[in-house]
């Protein structure tokens, strides 16, 4: 089954064709553009170059969160309409779990962590082995103290490595080295490191129940966007002022 795939959750944007596990053709930037203006022509460079037709393609798979609020609907919409139009599947991948499939074959705990702004981040945690991955803690958006204390419980029932992987893996080593966890810790190498759309084609392949129609395909952001959590906090000011008067 040839899978196309498309990751625009974080700065990096990417795209790939994989079938039975094996990469065809992947593309991949990594320059701060605007992914509206980059991920379609990308696309069409890389069936373009590996020949091949959308016609060829049997499924479908994008990173569906968490991640850029912005840059998540802007995958989305793109696969939805090339899946809605071809009348073919489509997967919405956590963007967790994909990144946890880069390193697939490592074993030990595979922690995939974004930064999530606001001393947060999204994460995740994996029990990985050579063929597999195994999930230990469900996608949350944590403060960076509360993953560390969660690692550590981990660590104590497995006595494995933790290999930290995704944007905010040089974030979590640089804390990691400021304190005492008690347990070993490596960031991904850097060509493992960030969001990949081969990934999330693997995990749309390994994963079950994730393929679905198209229409079917939504963003998971874990948290309200920033406007609206400022929002929040606003409204809650002024009932809290409102309390008071009264």
């Amino acid at each position: 089954m040839k899978i196309l795939a498309v990751d625009t959750s974080a700065v990096a944007a990417s795209c790939a064709v994989c079938e039975d596990g094996m990469v065809l053709a992947e593309s991949f930037l990594n320059r701060k553009l605007t992914h509206s203006q980059t991920i379609l022509p990308m696309m069409e460079d890389m069936l373009q170059n590996c020949r091949l037709s959308l016609d060829e393609i049997d499924a479908f798979a994008v990173a569906a969160g968490p991640g850029s609020f912005t840059g998540l609907r802007i995958g989305i919409s793109a696969v939805k309409a090339l899946a809605f139009a071809a009348e073919k599947p489509a997967a919405g991948v956590s963007t967790l779990l994909a990144l946890a499939y880069n390193l697939i074959g490592i074993r030990g705990i595979v922690c995939p962590v974004m930064d999530a702004r606001c001393g947060q981040v999204y994460t995740a945690v994996f029990r990985g082995t050579e063929t597999a991955l195994e999930r230990l803690v469900a996608d949350e958006a944590v403060p960076i103290e509360q993953l560390f204390s969660q690692l550590q419980e981990v660590y104590q029932k497995e006595n494995a490595p933790v290999w930290f992987v995704g944007d905010g893996a040089e974030l979590c080593a640089e804390y990691w080295e400021k304190h005492d966890f008690g347990f070993p810790a490596f960031s991904a190498p850097a060509a493992r490191r960030f969001a990949r759309a081969s990934s999330a084609a693997f995990a749309a392949e390994q994963e079950s129940g994730l393929f679905a129609p198209a229409m079917e395909l939504n963003p998971v952001y874990l948290r309200l966007p920033q406007a609206e959590r400022e929002f929040q906090a606003k409204k809650l000011q002024h009932e809290t002022a409102v309390h008071r008067v009264d």
